[in-house]
């Protein structure tokens, strides 16, 4: 029941879907580190959520209108959470100006030009790789469903033996605070679905994307000298991407 309560305060935490607070008792923010290892199931909701919606869509209304459907549920599912932090990122480490500065407007809830064009690049190139995916005959469903999961664990990798970059915020409940042993699991929970739900083929778009996130990992640990939870956001976002992006590549 214990770890039952602790995914539901994870789904909760990440998305908008309605968890009654009654139903997480007993987990404290402290613990919410430990929940870590429901990031991979989290993110095989909000995937089984969307394919739902491209299932029911598709063969009535056609793929187009699916696909930015399944686009928008994808947006709805998570209350925009990792968009704001790929916006607000894009615009305090795009901005050439120093660390403490570069914190100021990541926390600035106003949006720039940086952070405009990254939110328009992010969702154009979503739609447009669900659409070619479905073009190109490959398995839409299947990877509707792995891709959430990619981009949730990815976010462990930017967690994990890291430093905080601020001094509070709620990117302190998990950043520098994942043991060896959950960030493994993690890990490997993910691998195991991409690989049953999206076969051997998706595995290389699974490395590369790896690859990718801790190549981004260094660069904002650069920069700031951590991570935050915008970041974590960031990576989210542009990994679900890169996996896109690379299942494509053939």
């Amino acid at each position: 029941m214990a770890l039952w309560r602790l995914f539901l305060a994870t789904l909760q935490f990440l998305t908008r879907i309605p968890v009654r607070d009654r139903w997480c008792d007993g987990i404290e923010l402290k613990e919410y580190a430990r929940g870590i290892v429901c990031f991979p199931l989290v993110g095989l909701v909000i995937g089984l959520l969307t394919a739902l919606v491209w299932q029911i869509l598709m063969p009535h209304i056609g793929v187009l209108p699916a696909v930015i459907a399944v686009v928008i549920a994808h947006i709805m599912l998570t209350g925009g959470l990792h968009l704001d932090g790929l916006a607000d990122s894009c615009d305090g480490l795009f901005s050439v100006r120093s660390r403490e500065r570069i914190l100021e407007i990541m926390r600035d809830s106003r949006i720039g030009t940086n952070g405009a064009l990254a939110l328009i690049v992010a969702v154009l190139l979503r739609t447009a790789l669900v659409y070619q995916m479905n073009a190109d005959g490959l398995p839409v469903l299947a990877f509707l469903i792995v891709t959430p999961v990619v981009g949730r664990s990815m976010m462990a990798v930017m967690m994990y033996r890291q430093a905080y970059a601020r001094e509070s915020g709620m990117g302190n409940l998990f950043i520098g605070k994942i043991s060896e042993g959950r960030f493994g699991i993690t890990l490997l929970l993910m691998a195991t679905l991409v690989l049953l739900i999206g076969g051997l083929f998706s595995l290389f778009a699974l490395l590369v994307t790896l690859l990718f996130v801790l190549g981004f990992r260094r660069f904002v640990a650069t920069r700031i000298g951590g991570q935050t939870g915008d970041t974590l956001g960031a990576a989210c976002e542009v990994s679900e991407l890169v996996f896109l992006f690379f299942l494509l590549w053939h």
